[in-house]
């Protein structure tokens, strides 16, 4: 199954590789055709309801296939105001081919019937698609009761109007509004829709010829719904704690830059005394809280989970170096921790042996998962399902990183193939880490892995494009932004 918000990505990544909303357009619209003639014989009559968005196109679509059907095409709303180009086309194309069509501006004007006033045999209900909420409005809460109130076999395109698909409830409220369009059919487009099993129709999961990669890999549908809130506040798209530092001062620094890049509000840093002002110089917009001492220890552990409680995420291991003390201190916090947690480089190895109730993200390269007691191979495809079978098993997300990254849950794989050899200097793990990091705090923990991967690769793919061979970590951040924006 797939939710609606997936599949809008994955319809998103599907015109990425080359297949066209119009193109699925017309795989839908015949989709549509091929569930009337399994409902009614030649020669019925055939009313199709229509929306102003692609779920009334792909009925506008499926008119033209309907040749020996008496068809008639309802449009709800005026021509003129049809949502997206392609819909309108196929409007158009319609009065080319001298099917029947009209538009209805006035509730008052809709009209089911023939006329010698019969209900058609057949109604196509293209109102509404999934993604849609609130309650049914005019002209559609006419239609919809008008709908209902037929004898006619109804068939709804990927959902019926007025239920959400994700859940199979109406979508609006049950006291004030009307009763959603009851279908007889359903016929719904590449995957099952969680909601329709709800429902007491006929299910049909039509292939409209969505490649598995659209699905399987990331992609600029993945960006979807990433948009800050216009009515947003200081702290409401995130705010982040990176511990680390020590030996190293350019790995926390970058992955607290990457998190503020990619979107976070506030990031802070908690870090050795010795580095901080180091960490500091680095960047005004950055607020670093001093730890004593030259490296995170035991003695640490109380000071930073009070700092981590204030914070969406945690960002752990950038630069926290090796040693009985530092592991330690993972150990201890992670123990006590129970909020979400990006864990990356030094702080890895100790995760395996953590009974922890945090939400954590972990990512390593390969080695580093070998470390951690799982395995890899060299084909991406087996690759994928061995990550994923060892994050099922450790309870976490993982992001293992490689030419193709893998991002797996214990349900859920996805591959990731933007990137550049390149990145393989140092410090591309820390930008990624706080990526992550930023993503994690406005996001499902599966959802921030693969986006994270997908911007931080089109990031230095960016860098190359501009210095080659001279790529190093601190182009990244400042393309993030331009890495996020939905292509």
């Amino acid at each position: 199954m797939i939710t609606t918000d997936r599949m809008a990505a994955v319809d998103a990544n599907a015109a990425a590789l080359g297949v066209p909303r119009k193109q699925l357009m017309e795989s839908s619209g015949n989709a549509v055709a091929r569930e009337v003639r399994a409902a009614a014989d030649p020669g019925a009559t055939v009313a199709l309801v229509c929306g102003r968005g692609n779920n009334g196109g792909d009925a506008l679509v499926a008119a033209r296939f309907l040749g020996g059907y008496d068809v008639a095409v309802h449009l709800l709303g005026r021509p003129e105001t049809i949502r997206t180009d392609i819909a309108r086309e196929n409007w158009d194309a319609l009065e080319n081919a001298e099917i029947p069509r009209e538009a209805v501006s006035d509730s008052r004007q809709f009209d089911l019937g023939g006329p010698d006033g019969d209900d058609p045999d057949v109604v196509v209900d293209a109102m509404l698609g999934s993604g849609v909420s609130g309650g049914l409005r005019e002209p559609e809460r006419t239609a919809a009761a008008a709908i209902n109130a037929s004898d006619a076999t109804v068939i709804a395109v990927d959902v019926p109007s007025g239920i959400d698909a994700d859940t199979g409830d109406p979508t609006g409220s049950p006291e004030s509004d009307p009763t959603p369009v009851d279908a007889d059919r359903v016929v719904t487009f590449h995957d099952a829709k969680p909601g329709l099993a709800a429902l007491d129709a006929e299910i049909t999961v039509a292939d409209i010829g969505i490649p598995a990669a659209a699905e399987r890999f990331t992609g600029p549908g993945d960006l979807l719904g990433l948009d800050r809130d216009p009515d947003s506040h200081k702290g409401d798209n995130g705010e982040v704690l990176v511990v680390g530092g020590g030996p190293y001062t350019g790995a926390p620094t970058l992955s607290a830059l990457a998190a503020l890049r990619a979107g976070a509000d506030l990031v802070r840093v908690a870090c050795p005394e010795s580095v901080a002002d180091a960490v500091q110089g680095f960047s005004p917009n950055l607020i670093v809280r001093a730890l004593p001492g030259d490296r995170v220890g035991p003695a640490h552990v109380e000071r930073v989970t009070s700092l981590a409680a204030g914070n969406d995420v945690v960002v752990l291991g950038p630069g926290l170096g090796g040693g009985d003390g530092t592991e330690a201190f993972v150990r201890e916090f992670l123990t006590a921790f129970e909020g979400r947690a990006v864990v990356d480089a030094d702080a890895l190895r100790v995760v395996p042996e953590v009974d922890t109730d945090a939400d954590l993200i972990c990512t390593p390269h390969q080695g580093e998962l070998v470390g951690m007691g799982g395995e890899t191979a060299a084909d991406p495809d087996e690759r994928a399902e061995l990550v994923r079978e060892f994050a099922a098993e450790a309870g976490h997300t993982l992001l293992v990183k490689g030419a193709v990254d893998v991002v797996a849950d214990g349900d859920d794989a996805r591959l990731n193939r933007t990137g550049n050899p390149g990145m393989t200097v140092g410090g591309t793990g820390d930008v990624l880490a706080g990526t992550v990091g930023a993503l994690a705090a406005v996001t499902e923990p599966f959802h921030a892995a693969a986006v994270g991967a997908y911007v931080v690769g089109r990031a230095g793919d960016a860098a190359a494009a501009a210095n080659g061979a001279g790529l190093v970590a601190t182009d990244l951040p400042d393309r993030l932004p331009e890495a996020m924006r939905d292509e």
